[in-house]
């Protein structure tokens, strides 16, 4: 049991350290690779559901972000990054992400979550505060384009959230919470 909490412990530290770092490269060439995971994210998402343009262009903002996420029997965690559009203010807020949460699953995923905000103080109070409380469960196993997933999210609040396997092995169900909060290296 000790070996498993010190196992747990381990890959936490290294994915919440490898998740939240972009590397070294300049703060331009960091926003750059983020609007690139957002519209890549987008164009996917489009692919699978058509119907979710109009709720975008409809809507007084977005989120997408990249997460990588593992899960240990009772125990997940994750980090990611990403960034905020606010339409009115036509402008970009990127973010970082961290979560936790207790279920029963194992495995390792690379995911985006796209998020809409169907009214403005939704998307400021994300943006100012960043909490989100839920549950998730999913199955995959994809590598790139090729394999399967199923995803299924619920959260608390003024939103839509939808989520999609990049690559992975995973199956499971829990109850999370997910920290975001502002880069302020890229804001």
């Amino acid at each position: 049991m000790v070996y498993l909490k010190a196992l747990t412990v381990t890959l936490f530290s290294i994915l919440l350290l490898s998740c939240a770092s972009m590397g070294d490269e300049s703060v331009a060439e960091k926003r750059l690779a983020i609007i690139e995971m957002k519209e890549a994210a987008l164009k996917q998402l489009y692919q699978k559901r058509p119907d979710i343009r109009s709720q975008l262009q409809s809507a007084p903002g977005y989120a997408v972000f990249a997460n990588a996420n593992i899960n240990l029997l009772v125990v997940s965690g994750g980090a990611g990054y990403g960034v905020v559009w606010d339409k009115q203010q036509a402008k970009h807020t990127y973010m970082n992400m961290a979560e936790g949460g207790l279920g029963l699953g194992l495995g390792v995923k690379d995911y985006r979550i796209v998020i809409v905000f169907h009214k403005v103080e939704a998307l400021n109070r994300f943006i100012n505060s960043g909490w989100t409380f839920g549950g998730n469960a999913d199955a995959a196993v994809k590598a790139n384009d090729k394999g399967l997933s199923f995803e299924g999210e619920a959260y608390y609040g003024n939103v839509t959230v939808y989520t999609f396997t990049k690559s992975g092995l995973a199956l499971q169900a829990v109850i999370k919470g997910t920290k975001f909060w502002v880069d302020d290296e890229l804001n």
